[in-house]
């Protein structure tokens, strides 16, 4: 399929996976390992995935009174990935894992987001079991964590509340220390010795909660903020307060055996979504007394790390959710590109124009001979493998983070933090807009069920809002990302991408591109500047997307021209079809894209007040 000669080149051709075997952690692997999990994950997506991605999206999950209901798909299809061992990818061979590259896990992982995003593939129980792994205490990554890998438990995250949404300062849900008597199959231990955690009882309610409620598992493992109440009995303001707490929904024993006993968590409604519908999105009741343990209401939840240090120990699971849901919008826009190509090929309608005009007697043309659908076309390929491209490149940053010397580590992690709110707003608007143009390809068929790209569309809309709006991602950049360390980072990426610079000024087909690329990096400079030049945080962040979109945009010509450069280097003999696509998507990118930021920087610069100050009455 297009997708494994895309991500053979990007991997081995421009990103040099197969040097990552020189590192200790990898060097049981090689290219042939690599090459065998795609095998697997591509069959695995072929068969248990692509197949019923309409069906999910047209059986959606309900709730008969006791539990909720799936259709068969998607259990098949969880435990074929539960079984294929890439819940634990990147985990220590003692505990079970492969020690592969997050850059092979996350290419891997592609053929699943393509096939049906909506089933999904574990996202998000991986990232709750990776936080244990770092935060949690030797006993919670032993009966939580490792059950996680094996596919046994799931995992979710709940952060947002009906009241707060994404203002996580104004959560409400409490946790005091469950001090009443205890007694479990295993321990009576006073509430600051149980052995799986200092132990609380949960009061509150969380909304949107991905896969928050389902039969696929024998247990879910929920990671909870709540706050923990002061002396006075009074919530902390602010995020100051927030903890983190491992709530699962059954109770389970230090060996990891469920007790029989059912939490008090409970599932209050299912959230009906425009797309992902495949995956249950729940509003969930914490110590509504519904299910009391020991006769008592209040959900038992394990503090994860320190009390008040919820939202630190969380940022992990966010983080790398948030490059998840960047190479989600990214595959979904891959595969309506792929759809709307081949319906391009063997689609015909129109004649060619002539210098006499058309010939009605003429055979008709395929519309990819129209320059307009061949437009439409190459903004897709810019968009979803420029994407695909920064996806990889993060996740490279994440393996040089754990894995390089201690510089390259360092400048591995401050780089990964400016780039991570370009990965996931990027794909998320962008690879949504490709999906949009896929339906327009297919003229009025893409706007029925009869073809796959109106599913697309709909599946893709949820990732601007998905981990963060996309308001939020901006101001994490601009207000953020961009000034912490000084502005050690933003440094670090402009070195970056003048070294590039450099490098295309000695091709002289690339020439043009570098020196555009330069001027969209000083121009970036010069709104960073601008827009904090009064230091007030509202002048500067009244204009934070457009920044965002100015930014994203010139580090997708960036990484254009990085892979445009590698495939100059490539031996065309061996794929001549694939280099002249990828010079043909920078020239697009170049002559079509890249010029949109000046626009979207020249409010930035002059810290344009119109949105701040339109009286909402004028609305």
């Amino acid at each position: 399929m297009p997708l494994r000669s895309t991500l053979d080149f990007l991997l081995y051709q421009w990103l040099d996976a197969e040097s990552l075997n020189q590192r200790e952690r990898f060097a049981d692997h090689s290219r042939e390992t690599f090459n065998a999990v795609f095998d697997t994950c591509e069959r695995i997506a072929r068969e248990k995935y692509a197949p019923f991605n309409r069906t999910v999206d047209t059986q959606e999950p309900h709730f008969d009174g006791e539990k909720v209901i799936l259709p068969q798909a998607t259990y098949d299809a969880q435990k074929a990935y539960a079984a294929s061992g890439m819940l634990s990818a990147a985990q220590n061979y003692d505990i079970g894992g492969m020690q592969l590259p997050y850059t092979v896990e996350a290419a891997a992982n592609a053929f699943f987001a393509m096939a049906s995003v909506s089933i999904g593939s574990g996202m998000l129980t991986t990232g709750n079991a990776n936080l244990l792994m770092v935060h949690g205490t030797r006993t919670q990554q032993d009966v939580f964590a490792k059950n996680e890998f094996s596919g046994r438990f799931s995992g979710t995250m709940c952060l947002s509340e009906p009241q707060a949404g994404s203002s996580l300062s104004d959560i409400t849900t409490r946790a005091i220390p469950d001090q009443g008597p205890w007694v479990t199959a295993d321990s009576a231990e006073p509430w600051d010795q149980d052995p799986l955690g200092p132990r609380y009882r949960l009061k509150g309610n969380k909304m949107w909660i991905s896969a928050g409620e389902h039969e696929l598992t024998d247990n879910i493992i929920h990671l909870v903020l709540a706050k923990i109440p002061g002396p006075d009995g009074k919530l902390i303001a602010g995020t100051r307060g927030i903890s983190l707490f491992i709530v699962p929904k059954k109770l389970v024993g230090t060996d990891g055996a469920l007790t029989g006993v059912r939490n008090d968590v409970a599932l209050a409604g299912l959230n009906h979504k425009l797309g992902w519908r495949g995956t249950t999105n729940t509003l969930l009741n914490f110590g509504e007394g519904k299910y009391p343990v020991n006769g008592a209401a209040g959900a038992v939840g394990y503090l994860v790390g320190k009390p008040h240090e919820g939202l630190r120990c969380m940022f992990h699971m966010m983080n790398e959710a948030r490059i998840a849901i960047g190479m989600a919008a990214t595959m979904l826009g891959m595969a309506g590109y792929y759809a709307s190509l081949d319906y391009a090929k063997n689609r015909p309608q129109g004649r060619p124009i002539t210098g006499a005009g058309k010939d009605a007697g003429a055979p008709q043309s395929r519309i990819i001979e129209h320059a307009d659908v061949k437009r439409m076309l190459l903004a897709q390929k810019s968009y979803c493998e420029g994407a695909l491209a920064l996806e990889l490149y993060c996740a490279r940053l994440v393996d040089d983070q754990h894995s390089a010397e201690a510089q390259a580590a360092d400048e591995a992690r401050l780089l990964l933090e400016v780039l991570t709110p370009i990965a996931k707003s990027w794909p998320s608007e962008w690879c949504l807009e490709a999906n949009s143009l896929a339906i327009q390809v297919h003229g009025g068929y893409g706007y029925t069920r009869d073809f796959p790209v109106e599913q697309y569309w709909r599946d893709n809309r949820l990732n601007m809002i998905h981990e963060g709006t996309h308001g939020i991602q901006a101001m994490d950049l601009l207000g953020r990302k961009v000034r912490m360390e000084g502005g050690r980072g933003l440094e670090l990426l402009a070195a970056r991408i003048t070294a590039t610079v450099a490098r295309a000024h000695q091709q002289p087909e690339l020439s043009a591109y570098a020196d555009a690329l330069g001027q969209a990096l000083q121009r970036v400079g010069s709104a960073t500047q601008q827009a904090w030049a009064t230091g007030k945080p509202a002048d500067a962040l009244a204009n934070a997307v457009p920044y965002m979109q100015g930014v994203g945009h010139t580090v997708l010509a960036w990484i254009w021209l990085d892979v445009a450069l590698a495939a100059l280097k490539y031996d065309a003999t061996k794929s001549i079809a694939a280099t002249v696509g990828q010079l043909g998507a920078t020239r697009y990118f170049y002559h079509y894209e890249l010029p949109k930021i000046d626009a979207w920087l020249k409010v930035v610069e002059a810290r344009d007040p119109t949105c701040a100050e339109f009286p909402e009455e004028a609305f």
